[in-house]
């Protein structure tokens, strides 16, 4: 009988992808309906002649994401990852190309989407509904939420309205919320980025969890160490292109070479 235990399930296919953004020039601003026809052509000169810019954000991308991998990805500010997520989550439409997802990708801090005026507390709730949860699981997992996000280390900050928060807290808040919940794909934008690093280890340690329950996670950092501690493979996007995909450790060499970064290097045992 064959082994079967080894077989792979693709959970995010990329093909191909392209990535454009159309950006309205200063000299198209001539009333309303050239701005309304300059959206609608798209032939090359057209564009010209209207002042449209094109932007190829994402350029003939191709990947297989696997359930259970938890993946980087990493490249120089405008390199088009925050993009890729988005096209992802299937908010942003591909030029050509594929994306095709097995299960509902979320992308934190959008299924979860917090109003400033109504207090944290509202908010879990809100957030748990916007994901999928039901009534029961969200009071079942409120103070887990809570007390993962750390908002009332220095008080009831849970019981104040969300724009009172520093941005740190409404982002910890988010990725409370999100992670209260196992996923078919979450896609992180910078969470990690946020907090004191009691946060970021449980953070990641619940990236690991995610993973465990057959899950697929996408983190964009800027932080390798991040990178390091969480995902066992990489992605690197460098002006729109995927210059380079493979294990982690391998890739953030190459990347690290590129930027001029050096690698921590580990404390001395005392």
């Amino acid at each position: 009988m064959a082994d079967h235990t080894d077989q792979r399930v693709p959970t995010v296919v990329a093909d191909r992808v392209d990535i454009v953004y159309r950006v309205n020039g200063t000299g198209a601003g001539r009333g309303s309906a050239t701005a309304a026809l300059n959206r609608i052509l798209r032939r090359k000169q057209a564009e010209k002649a209207s002042g449209t810019r094109t932007v190829h954000a994402v350029k003939n991308v191709s990947f297989v994401a696997y359930r259970g991998e938890a993946i980087g990805l990493i490249g120089t500010n405008g390199s088009g990852k925050s993009t890729l997520l988005k096209a992802v989550a299937g908010l942003l439409p591909v030029e050509s190309g594929a994306i095709y997802t097995d299960g509902q990708p979320s992308l934190l801090g959008v299924n979860a989407a917090l109003m400033k005026d109504l207090t944290g507390e509202r908010n879990v709730h809100l957030g748990g509904l916007a994901m999928g949860m039901s009534r029961e699981e969200i009071r079942a997992r409120y103070q887990e939420i809570v007390d993962f996000s750390g908002i009332n280390e220095k008080g009831d900050f849970i019981t104040l309205p969300m724009r009172t928060y520093s941005s740190g807290m409404g982002a910890r808040l988010r990725f409370s919320i999100a992670a209260a919940k196992d996923h078919d794909v979450l896609l992180i934008d910078e969470a990690l980025a946020t907090g004191d690093r009691s946060f970021q280890k449980r953070s990641e340690a619940r990236i690991r969890e995610l993973r465990k329950h057959a899950g697929t996670v996408f983190l964009v950092s800027h932080n390798n160490k991040s990178i390091r501690d969480t995902c066992d493979r990489v992605l690197w996007l460098e002006r729109g292109e995927l210059r380079m995909d493979g294990p982690t450790e391998d890739v953030l060499k190459e990347y690290e070479a590129f930027t001029g970064e050096k690698k921590p290097r580990k404390k001395a045992a005392a």
